[in-house]
Order: structure tokens, then C-alpha cells, then sequence
């Protein structure tokens, strides 16, 4: 399933991200570690970090479940249904933070100087008016995710980076960085214009294109009659959008958190966080957003089956476990030996300075042991929503936001502590939801290849502890070679010892 399925989807999603840190290397390159970096890096995250918080794996969490169960006609009415909502939410958002930017300013972004604040805040209005069209974006992308059309969702994501690409670009090799952030405003919403149109053309080819002019209220009646019940209730989307928004609150309030230690810290911290992000998406994600309607369709298939309690889920689970935590251990792997060079290659040009780049490859290391504990998390995320039990999910993670917040003091501006206390709060996370999952999860869980891949990477960061590794911790390409090696021999040595990763990569 996930092999077949999967070879377009992660060229497409690597492409993206590759695509992604090109910009964000563009980035480093104009702004280097300056104010005017945490600037630039609060303008162009914001749309989307809010629209994920508020929406993206709410949808997907909600939707996906309720959409298996509709024909055609009434997915298209609760997607319109839904769609108003989210409009109208985003303008109301997005005058909300025009209208109290300096105190959101404070909040997000304590370190900028004051001679920065008033640059910020102009730059606070173009992400306000861009929020709209990142929530329909999120909701459009849901539809196709439902579809099956990973090529349209991640091909959004090649539109937004390489528009906001080319014009880092323009602004590191020709334009002062001061002038360049007041024009990126205009380039932040194109980029987000053009997603729109790209999600809308692919939705016109799964035909997954609402009725045109159909009143909200016909929507919703059409939604009850067609699906033979309402809407989800306010309750599951509430329970949704806490388990999907509070795992994206946490890097982002230590994000905030490492800008108390002053200018540049936001954007050192986002640069370090870029690091463990790009496995955590090609490795992690994917696996859980492929997984996801083949889960949800296993376990509606198998509540037919009464010959057969659990079986296609409890398969397509346990599969999603294996190459999640597999390839989990490979890039922690790789990261933990290569940080220095990923970060030379990434951020080693233009503006950024060698001491910041070291800090960027520290805390990022730091943040590798952080991607185990997700694997299980994303994986688990999706049996619960596909049972709709996603308070567990919420209160371990609003727990760990709390914990977090309340650890801000002693953390102050230091990355590598912010990154090690996140790795012991997603682990506390990582233990409630699959406690939630209950006595099912000792058949879903791996047990034998997650041992043998976890001591793979345990013995890797005791012998890099020991200096047995002269290779790794480099900045050449020997450096970066060597760290893809280790990461791909995790994966053999799982594939060698157990059959569950085998048999992940044949469904």
C-alpha cells in the first residue's frame, strides 16, 4: 500500500520540501540571523501555522471519516459548508491580529528590538490578509487527500515555494533586506493565490467541485439527507482541532521561547527546527497521510465483518507503525551524524554568519531524538481519529504545552534545552495516545523491529559520543555522505531483522 501508493506522492513531497528549504536557504542567505530574519520568518509562517493550528489535521481528523461514509453530491455540500465557515473565520482572524499586532508582536517575537517592531507590524498585516486563503487551502487540500490525488496536495506546496523561492532570491542578490521585507508582503500573497488556483484545477479533476450557488442552509440540508445523519457535532470538531493544532503549538511556543535570548533567535531556532522537520515530513507524515483513508476504509470494512474483528485494520495499523518507526530511526540517525553538514549545505552562504550555523546544527541535532517519539504519535493520531477518541490526544498535548510554557523561565533563549525538553514532552505525549489505543495496540506495535532499529540508533550516538567516528560531525560532503550511509543501514538492519518492515513496503 504504502510503497505503490507512495512513489509519485514522496517525489512530489520531497521535491516540495527540497523546495522549501531552498527557500528557506534563500532566507539565511538575505536576512541571515538578524531581526529582520525573525521578521520575515513570522510573516511567511504565520498563514499557514495558524491555518494548521485552527484547521488542516482538524479537517483531515473530521472530514476524511465523515466523507467515507457520503456519496459524491453531499461531500461537495458539507465542503462548501465548510468552506463559508472558514472564510469567515479567516477575515475575522486575520482583522483581529491587524488590530492587536503589537501584542502579538510582544508575544511571538519578544527579542526583536524596538526599532524592528513597527517593520514587524506592517509585515503582521500581510499575513493577516493572507489567512483566509490559507484556511480554504487547508480544506481544499483535505478534499484531495480523501481523493486519493497526493500528486494536487503536495504540488500546492511546489507552487508556494518556489513563488516565495524566487522572490528570496531576488531580495539576497540584488535589493537591501530592509526594503526587500516590505515588498515580500505582495509575493506572500500571489504565492497564496496561485495555490488556489492550482487546488481548484485539481479538484475540477476528481470532480470534486461543490454546486455552484448552493445556499449554506441547502448545503447542510443536502448533507443530512444524503448521509443519513447531520454534520459531525460541535464536540468532535472541537476534540479534532485540540489534537491536531496544540502538536503545532509546541514547536512554535519554543520558537517563541528561544527569541527571548534575543535578535535572531527566532530564526535560529526555525532554521534548527527546518532540520528535524524535513524527515519529520518526508519519513513520518507521509507514512500517516498515505495510511490515513486505508485505515479509515479497513476499520468501516472491518465493522461489516463479523468473521473478521479487526483484521484489515489491525494489518494496515501495524504496517504504518513499522515504516513509521523505521524510518524514524534512520533519520534521527542521519541527523545526529550529519547535523553540521546538512546545516553547511542548507544555511552555509550568503549572510549567515559560521557561529550562528553552528548554533542551527546544535540545536537541530538536539531535536533528532524528537522524531521517535512523532512516529508513534502520527500513527496513533489516526487510529484515534478514525474512532473518533481524540481527547486523549488533547489532553496529553495541551498537558505538554502547559509543561512547556511553564518551563519557559529555566529555558530562557537556549535551543538545545528547548529541543530536549520538547523530545521528553512529545514522549510523555507518545505514551498517552497509545495507552488511549488500549489492549488492540500490543498486536499493532512492532515490538521486535523497533528494538532493533532504536539499538541501531543508540549504538550510533554512543559511538559518536566516543569519537569513534571520525566522519561524522563534518562539514563536507564526506560528512553528509557518511551520515546517509548510517541512515540507510538502520533501515537494513530493521529489514533484515523483522518481517513487519517487509511486509509495510509489499501492502
Amino acid at each position: 500500500m504504502f510503497l505503490k501508493a507512495g512513489a509519485l506522492s514522496l517525489a512530489l513531497l520531497l521535491a516540495s520540501r527540497l523546495l522549501g528549504l531552498a527557500r528557506e536557504s534563500a532566507q539565511a542567505a538575505a536576512f541571515g540571523t538578524t531581526g529582520l530574519a525573525d521578521v520575515a520568518v513570522l510573516m511567511l509562517t504565520l498563514p499557514d501555522w495558524l491555518a494548521g493550528l485552527l484547521a488542516s489535521g482538524a479537517l483531515a481528523y473530521v472530514l476524511l471519516p465523515h466523507w467515507s461514509r457520503q456519496d459524491g453530491v453531499a461531500q461537495a455540500a458539507t465542503q462548501r459548508a465548510v468552506a463559508m465557515v472558514l472564510l469567515a473565520a479567516g477575515a475575522a482572524l486575520g482583522l483581529a491580529i491587524w488590530i492587536g499586532r503589537e501584542p502579538v508582536i510582544a508575544l511571538l517575537a519578544s527579542g526583536l528590538p524596538p526599532s524592528l517592531r513597527g517593520l514587524a507590524g506592517a509585515s503582521l498585516g500581510w499575513s493577516a490578509l493572507a489567512l483566509p486563503a490559507a484556511l480554504l487551502a487547508a480544506l481544499w487540500t483535505t478534499r484531495l487527500q480523501h481523493e486519493r490525488d497526493f500528486p494536487g496536495m503536495y504540488g500546492a506546496n511546489l507552487v508556494v515555494n518556489g513563488t516565495l523561492l524566487l522572490a528570496l532570491v531576488l531580495i539576497a542578490k540584488t535589493i537591501d533586506p530592509t526594503l526587500g521585507l516590505t515588498h515580500l508582503g505582495w509575493f506572500l500573497l500571489l504565492a497564496m493565490g496561485l495555490r488556489l488556483l492550482w487546488l481548484r484545477v485539481r479538484l475540477g479533476r476528481v470532480r470534486a467541485i461543490p454546486v455552484p450557488g448552493q445556499s449554506d442552509v441547502a448545503a447542510a440540508g443536502e448533507c443530512v439527507a444524503r448521509s443519513g445523519g447531520p454534520m459531525p457535532a460541535a464536540n468532535v470538531w472541537f476534540w479534532a482541532a485540540l489534537s491536531a493544532g496544540l502538536p503545532l503549538a509546541l514547536p512554535f511556543a519554543a520558537r517563541s521561547m528561544a527569541s527571548a535570548g534575543g535578535e535572531g533567535g527566532l530564526a535560529t531556532f526555525n532554521y534548527a527546527w527546518k532540520l528535524v522537520e524535513l524527515p519529520l515530513v518526508l519519513a513520518i507524515q507521509l507514512v500517516a497521510t498515505l495510511a490515513f483513508p486505508a485505515i479509515t476504509r479497513a476499520f468501516a470494512a472491518d465493522a461489516h465483518a463479523a468473521d473478521a474483528p479487526a483484521g484489515q485494520a489491525g494489518e494496515a495499523v501495524r504496517s504504518a507503525f513499522a515504516l513509521a518507526w523505521a524510518l524514524a530511526c534512520a533519520a534521527a540517525t542521519g541527523l545526529l551524524l550529519g547535523a553540521p553538514a546538512v546545516a553547511q549545505l542548507l544555511f552555509g552562504w550568503g549572510r549567515m554568519e559560521p557561529q550562528a550555523l553552528a548554533q542551527v546544527a546544535a540545536w537541530g541535532a538536539a531535536g533528532a531524538w524528537g522524531l521517535l517519539p512523532q512516529a508513534l504519535i502520527a500513527v496513533a493520531l489516526t487510529v484515534l481519529a478514525t474512532q473518533g477518541r481524540m481527547r486523549w490526544a488533547a489532553a496529553g498535548y495541551a498537558a505538554a504545552l502547559a509543561a512547556l510554557l511553564a518551563l519557559a523561565p529555566r529555558a530562557g533563549g537556549d535551543g538545545v534545552r528547548l529541543m530536549l525538553v520538547l523530545n521528553v514532552l512529545l514522549a510523555g505525549v507518545a505514551a498517552i495516545v497509545l495507552t488511549a489505543l488500549g489492549g488492540a495496540v500490543r498486536q499493532w506495535l512492532p515490538v521486535r523491529l523497533m528494538a532493533v532499529t532504536g539499538a541501531a540508533l543508540v549504538l550510533a550516538a554512543l559511538a559518536l559520543a566516543a569519537g569513534w567516528l571520525p566522519l561524522a560531525q563534518g562539514k563536507g560532503l564526506a560528512a553528509l555522505g557518511f551520515a546517509g550511509v548510517a541512515a540507510v543501514a538502520v533501515l537494513v538492519v530493521g529489514w533484515l531483522a523483522s518481517p513487519e518492515l517487509k511486509q509495510a513496503l509489499r501492502r
